[in-house]
């Protein structure tokens, strides 16, 4: 039997009255550029995530882009990530004329590592006259975006510890990471409420997704919240006087409404997903297939609840190639994420990054597959995974 890698027809179903009436009220009342509805959807995220101010964003990738332009991050700059993520991280910074300085992934949870940060900030970055911390390219580094890949949490309060002693900006890119929690030594923390800045995106694949694209950006004080709103608007407060050049980033009121809507049911959704998660552990163990595959690190799991939300469900698998073929044969949807690490991509060629300079992305990009994980998938259509893993193995 065929099973999707996402069937979202199984989750609108039963929200489907609640969603017609949020899209009905909006369209009643003809406003759609910001106003009530996306007010009413940023303050329901400010709370739920914890975090100082939420602005609603046209995109994940708007949002980011939003916060680099607030920041005035431009030519001169330099912004340290990971290469193994999707490609907005890097290609927002590009856009604002910064250096993309990429630091490798830890092997086991493929999230930025903390030491290879630590080593980049300490032994191949240099302060100036000034005491400006410069990359080797001489470009001054301003910021730091981990990225909480698949629904994991980066190791916050290293990363928060290592912005402290360089003085530099945290952005979590939180983009596949709604409702996750980090357990930090200041307590349990959800993601988008640890750094300076976050984004997420709310593309409608991801665990809270819109009806198209839309994002939203969090910050700590009123005064980036300002920021951010002058950003998204075209540097516009007063119509038709601006103070800055922005762009056109607003969120949609239809979307905010629909995600609005969404919103209540976004934890039962995660908790789905976890129990998916661990469905498929304890098969791919009695399948005895643990010698063939790794699956996805959960090392928050004795300290909190939502400890992972599995945005996607990734597994480094031998014979990778060969798998997603017979995957393919059998109609079991799966998905690459990410076949090329980002500084192997044609287009950051100019950052001077060789094959083998990454070696661990350039690992995870070549062995891990994404296998279904919504929170509708059936028992069966686990079972009908495994089993097909299983005969490839075997």
């Amino acid at each position: 039997m065929a099973v999707p890698l996402l069937d979202l027809t199984r989750q609108y179903e039963p929200i489907r009255e609640a969603i017609l009436r949020e899209i009905d009220e909006v369209v009643t009342s003809q406003q759609f550029i910001l106003g009530r509805k996306v007010e009413a959807f940023e303050a329901a995220l400010t709370e739920h995530i914890g975090c100082g101010y939420s602005v609603g964003m046209s995109s994940g990738t708007d949002a980011q882009l939003a916060i680099l332009m607030a920041m005035d991050l431009g030519p001169g700059d330099a912004v340290v990530t990971t290469p193994y993520t999707f490609f907005a991280t890097a290609g927002c910074v590009h856009r604002v004329g910064a250096e993309t300085a990429f630091v490798d992934i830890d092997p086991v949870t493929l999230n930025i590592n903390p030491m290879k940060l630590a080593e980049y900030l300490r032994e191949q970055c240099r302060p100036d006259g000034d005491g400006i911390l410069r990359t080797p390219k001489g470009n001054r580094v301003r910021a730091i975006i981990p990225v909480h890949l698949f629904g994991l949490c980066c190791d916050m309060d290293a990363i928060l510890a290592l912005a402290c002693e360089f003085g530099l900006t945290v952005i979590e890119d939180a983009a596949q990471a709604i409702g996750a929690e980090y357990p930090s030594e200041a307590g349990t923390i959800q993601a988008g409420a640890l750094g300076d800045f976050a984004y997420f995106s709310f593309f409608p694949a991801k665990n809270l997704g819109a009806f198209g694209d839309a994002g939203l950006a969090t910050c700590c004080t009123s005064e980036q919240a300002d920021a951010l709103r002058l950003m998204r608007n075209h540097g516009m407060e007063q119509r038709y006087y601006h103070h800055r050049v922005g762009g056109n980033f607003r969120i949609d009121a239809l979307q905010a409404a629909i995600l609005s809507a969404k919103l209540p049911h976004v934890g039962e959704w995660n908790a789905g997903r976890r129990a998916n998660a661990a469905k498929y552990a304890d098969a791919f163990e009695a399948a005895g297939l643990l010698e063939f595959l790794t699956l996805p690190a959960t090392p928050f799991a004795d300290r909190v609840t939502e400890h992972h939300i599995f945005h996607q469900y990734v597994l480094r698998a031998q014979r990778r190639d060969d798998l997603l073929a017979h995957l393919a044969k059998h109609g079991i949807g799966h998905g690459v994420y990410y076949p090329v690490p980002l500084h192997r991509q044609e287009c950051f060629a100019y950052l001077g990054y060789q094959e083998g300079d990454l070696p661990e992305a350039e690992r995870a990009a070549a062995e891990t597959v994404a296998l279904p994980i919504f929170p509708e998938l059936r028992d069966s259509e686990i079972a009908e995974v495994v089993e097909v893993i299983s005969a490839f193995y075997r």
